[in-house]
């Protein structure tokens, strides 16, 4: 079953910024990191680094990266693929959409382009 969370005004988002949306308000297993990176668009990944348990929300972003902020591992923000080590397990990606102004995560629903 998929579902829909309204995360408000998509210019509450400023470029490179990271949101992080509570298990609890995504109704997953865990937190997600919403992004929005400097391409312009909109994307969202776990919030959990694959190689250490630390919030990817407290990271860098950097092009359609981002950056973890313990060891400097990065992931692709459109696939979850891990870009640089020390992490080599991708992290789940999940649709982002703009609707009417305001930011649409979708958990669960992969981002088109992830493997």
């Amino acid at each position: 079953m998929t579902h829909r969370v309204n995360l408000g005004p998509a210019d509450q988002l400023s470029e490179r910024q990271v949101m992080q949306v509570t298990a609890k308000q995504a109704g997953t297993e865990g937190d997600i990191a919403v992004v929005h990176a400097e391409d312009g668009g909109f994307y969202a990944v776990d919030d959990e680094c694959s190689h250490e348990s630390v919030s990817l929300s407290e990271g860098f972003v950097e092009d359609e990266t981002l950056e973890c902020p313990m060891h400097g591992a990065a992931f692709c923000l459109r696939t979850g693929a891990a870009e640089t080590p020390p992490a080599f397990e991708p992290i789940k990606t999940h649709l982002v959409t703009v609707e009417d102004g305001n930011l649409v995560l979708h958990p669960g629903v992969p981002h088109p382009e992830a493997e």
